[in-house]
């Protein structure tokens, strides 16, 4: 098998793992026994290391293959960006028991890589020559380790919007009293406040590079094109996306938008991301539709 060949291979030996680590991450997430070795997590996080790492291998050989960086079109930019948020995980995993959160953070990755194999799959190219630029390996792949903090980010929101509603039915009034409930079939997640903390501080990270990536890429623009930006659709999009974290961060460090609100619009970054990586590119008649399939 040749090189690209080995990389799919990688890719698919990934996706399984994931998917048993998923699994894992399942039976120990709805396990009562709240005081046990949790086995099943355990196996989840290992599996989760060895997805990680065959992830990885199959996203470098792609570069490899194609003799350049492997984020040059929307199937690598998509192996490479998850990886970017696996690694994340496994990064923050160290410093504190995340397992509770490996079911969703193995899920939508397998997701992600599912669409990337059945959609974005593109056999090895060459580089365009509007890419042959070294502005591809500082714009691009700021952008990617970006957008995979941004996913993990708004995933930590998701979780907090679900954990707040849950621990508002952890306090029941009887009477003026206060009384506890009593703990739930599924295995607790992490507090709403910490889940929150968390979102922000990845999101801090995630932003910076999003503004780097928005100067990098006027600068790349200026040198292929002769001018720093023209509205383009993916231009204008990228630039709403930076609004809108923008917004999130003002909001949660100056307004004191704490809680539910923060994390909405942390969602809502997300899906404006999104928008711009699958719709523009699909149906967008863009300057930047090089980066399409």
């Amino acid at each position: 098998m040749n090189l690209e060949s080995i990389s799919l291979v990688l890719i698919y030996g990934a996706m399984a793992a994931y998917t048993i680590g998923m699994l894992s991450f399942a039976i120990d997430l709805s396990s009562t026994d709240r005081d046990g070795t949790r086995k099943a997590a355990n196996i989840g996080m290992s599996v989760t290391v060895l997805a990680f790492a065959l992830h990885l291998a199959g996203t470098i050989l792609r570069g490899v293959a194609a003799s350049r960086v492997p984020w040059a079109n929307m199937y690598e930019f998509t192996l490479t960006f998850t990886c970017v948020a696996v690694g994340a995980y496994l990064v923050l995993a160290r410093r504190r028991d995340l397992r509770t959160l490996g079911v969703f953070v193995n899920g939508l990755v397998l997701l992600s890589l599912g669409m990337a194999i059945a959609v974005l799959y593109v056999r090895v190219q060459g580089t365009p020559p509007i890419l042959d630029n070294y502005w591809l390996v500082i714009h691009v792949s700021t952008a990617t380790i970006a957008m995979g903090l941004f996913a993990f980010g708004a995933l930590l929101s998701a979780l907090q919007l679900v954990q707040t509603r849950q621990e508002s039915k952890t306090a029941l009034s009887r009477g003026g009293t206060i009384v506890e409930e009593r703990p739930g079939r599924w295995r607790a997640l992490p507090s709403a406040a910490e889940l929150e903390q968390g979102a922000f501080r990845i999101t801090v990270i995630g932003f910076l590079l999003w503004t780097f990536t928005l100067i990098a890429g006027a600068i790349w623009a200026e040198h292929a094109w002769g001018r720093p930006w023209n509205w383009d659709p993916k231009e204008t999009m990228s630039l709403v996306v930076w609004g809108f974290y923008g917004a999130y961060l003002h909001a949660r460090s100056t307004r004191g938008w704490e809680g539910k609100r923060a994390a909405w619009l942390n969602v809502i970054g997300i899906i404006a991301l999104f928008i711009n990586y699958y719709v523009i590119n699909f149906f967008a008649d863009s300057l930047h539709s090089y980066a399409g399939v």
